[in-house]
């Protein structure tokens, strides 16, 4: 894994400029001079977007104007090909093909990956492209058991990656989250019911 300069890709001459004039150049050029930013995925990563149900995929279009889609499905629909690369099936949807247009004109793009329940966020920036004629490779990434109809592949090809600073996240968990916990209180709810009604039983048999 190789980290020099990688962070250039999102610190251009404008940001770095602007990180002099705010006091915080100095530290982050320390950071590309010792470990900088990985261009690899590491099993770390690989093991958190396996745990992903959902992530925000961001183009632009050849005027520069940016795009953000939401793409869900189930846990680990964004698969890990090999060290640089990872690839989704996408699916038939509202036929806008904005994203699709945009690859066309422009192939950077960016992955934003949040995790609510442990208040972290993982950014990726890189290049992507979409397959259409590869059936087997997109038979390989759809999930059989999630509705919808997949017809092509997007591949992302890993430029630099990022974990960002928690502040901020607010802590939020989704519905299968919270399924055993909500479980176990409507378990020890039933337990403390039926100990209620036994006791209540008792009592009446005590004072007849």
């Amino acid at each position: 894994m190789t980290h020099e300069f990688v962070s250039d890709i999102a610190f251009s001459a404008s940001v770095k400029a602007e990180q002099e004039k705010r006091g915080s150049r100095l530290g982050y050029q320390r950071m590309a001079d010792t470990k900088g930013w990985a261009n690899t995925i590491s099993d770390d990563l690989a093991q958190f977007i396996a745990q992903r149900d959902s992530f925000y995929l961001a183009t632009s279009n050849a005027d520069g104007q940016p795009y953000i889609q939401h793409r869900g499905g189930p846990k680990g629909f964004l698969k890990v090909l090999d060290d640089q690369r990872l690839a989704f099936a996408d699916f038939s949807g509202n036929k806008q093909y904005i994203t699709l247009g945009n690859l066309n004109d422009n192939d950077r793009a960016f992955i934003f990956l949040m995790d609510y329940a442990h208040q972290r966020r993982i950014k990726i920036w890189g290049r992507a492209t979409f397959i259409e004629d590869d059936p087997a490779l997109l038979a390989s990434l759809a999930d059989a058991t999630y509705g919808g109809k997949p017809e092509r592949v997007i591949i992302f090809h890993v430029a630099a990656w990022d974990v960002n600073c928690p502040q901020h996240i607010p802590k939020r968990h989704t519905e299968a989250d919270l399924e055993g916990p909500i479980r176990e209180l409507h378990d020890r709810i039933a337990q403390l019911e039926a100990e209620n009604a036994r006791l209540r039983e008792q009592s009446a048999k005590m004072t007849e």
